[in-house]
């Protein structure tokens, strides 16, 4: 049963990704990128990895993807910006998926056949308990530091935007 939501979130994921290349119109090539994003956190949540599921969630389709939609409704792009494209961008487009395409290839060159997955597996290893408890016994200093720091930016984003009274 898990192998056939797998493949059905899977199938999602890879055909609102694909959507998202070919969309003619840019907020439905976003909306596509958000399904793809909501699809992948649920193949994470199929892994057993549920913080990374909700981190997907809440800071790329939640975030991320509302900001590209927020910005491209303040670009109000139009089919006119369409034709403005030069043919050495395609071209430059081309090239590098076809270096991707070649890296693809090596990589799967190197697969062996059969691989089995081993029977002794850790289902706990990407639960959110068991990542709680390393991050505030074992890093906690570290995970101070990296608030203290995110907090020191916040303080000095609102400032520089601040208007002058």
């Amino acid at each position: 049963m898990d192998q056939i939501i797998f493949f059905i979130i899977a199938f999602i994921a890879v055909a609102s990704a694909v959507s998202f290349v070919f969309a003619k119109s840019p907020m439905y090539a976003i909306l596509s990128l958000i399904v793809t994003m909501f699809s992948i956190a649920g193949l994470y949540v199929l892994l057993n990895a549920q913080f990374l599921g909700i981190v997907q969630v809440i800071v790329y389709a939640g975030a991320i993807m509302v900001l590209f939609l927020y910005i491209l409704m303040m670009l109000n792009l139009s089919k006119e910006d369409e034709g403005k494209k030069h043919n050495t961008m395609k071209l430059i487009g081309v090239f590098s998926g076809g270096i991707l395409f070649i890296g693809m290839l090596g990589a799967f060159k190197g697969l062996k056949q059969n691989i089995l997955a081993d029977s002794n597996i850790d289902y706990s290893v990407g639960l959110t308990k068991n990542l709680g408890k390393l991050l505030f016994n074992e890093y906690v200093l570290p995970f101070e530091l990296a608030s203290i720091l995110i907090l020191a930016g916040i303080v000095g984003a609102v400032l520089i935007g601040k208007k002058d009274l």
